[in-house]
């Protein structure tokens, strides 16, 4: 038995010796070198990991009257690439193709994120709480491919529903009583405590002696444009119901003190494709 003891203890003592032999090797190879840097050298600094939150889904943001609070996911384009093409009415022979919908593409982008303008938000979800009636959004943002397919009139090649500052609505329950809504929309310039005492915002003026789509002025004020459509009027392809329905364009953004218009570099390069 000793000498099995003898024997494990030779190999663990020649195992030690090995380890030893390659570790003076592995030094006797090794090189060392300084790094100089110059006095205006900088080092990056140790960037704090946050954690990312994301955004919340739709029916996490709560209600507004007895109907979920209305948020930018409903203004996601209604295209699907699965629609038949339709002829162009301007060109004969000319086909025009739906786009692949929300799932292809982004709404707008600004400031990194997908984006409508707020006050269309804030103006829907007015008109949702004093009615206690859901509000339908028949179109939000088109992308410009779905905008052509949508309408590709020569009227509607500048639509703000391809920069998300427009969007076509009827209140369930008030279909035919689309006056009642335009005036809740004013009520809310009247209400708000932040447009008191600013008569750009609390008067509103029709739009007289201008081509328009519609056959009733338009109503305006400094921040939007109100549209009513009869039920002959405006029958797009996101608008084939038979009820009046309301537009409200943006026409000034109250965050940038700017003028709100259409561009095709807005509405063309203004989105992400998937």
């Amino acid at each position: 038995m000793w000498k099995v003891w003898v024997i494990a203890l030779v190999l663990s003592s020649c195992g030690g010796i090995e380890r030893s032999q390659n570790q003076k090797i592995k030094q006797s190879n090794e090189t060392k070198e300084l790094i100089y840097r110059t006095s205006t050298e900088k080092l990056y600094p140790n960037l704090e990991l946050k954690t990312q939150v994301r955004d919340p889904y739709p029916w996490e943001l709560g209600f507004v009257g007895l109907h979920p609070k209305i948020t930018k996911e409903a203004f996601r384009c209604r295209g699907d690439a699965k629609h038949l093409p339709k002829k162009k009415e301007e060109a004969q022979g000319q086909l025009v193709h739906d786009c692949g919908g929300g799932l292809k593409h982004s709404l707008p982008i600004a400031g990194g994120k997908e984006y409508v303008y707020p006050i269309l938000l804030d103006l829907l979800n007015y008109v949702q709480m004093k009615t206690s009636l859901p509000v339908v959004i028949t179109c939000g943002h088109r992308c410009p491919a779905h905008n052509s397919y949508a309408d590709d009139s020569i009227y509607n090649l500048s639509s703000k529903h391809m920069i998300g500052g427009e969007v076509d609505f009827y209140v369930s329950g008030m279909e035919q009583k689309p006056q009642e809504v335009i005036d809740l929309i004013m009520k809310y310039y009247a209400e708000k405590e932040t447009y008191k005492g600013s008569r750009e915002y609390t008067q509103f003026h029709r739009l007289e002696n201008v081509k328009v789509n519609v056959s009733t002025p338009p109503w305006h004020n400094k921040e939007i444009l109100i549209k009513l459509y009869k039920k002959d009027e405006g029958r797009d392809f996101d608008n084939q119901h038979s009820f009046p329905y309301v537009s409200l364009q943006v026409r000034f953004d109250r965050e940038k003190n700017e003028k709100v218009t259409y561009s095709w570099e807005k509405a063309f390069h203004g989105y992400m494709r998937y």
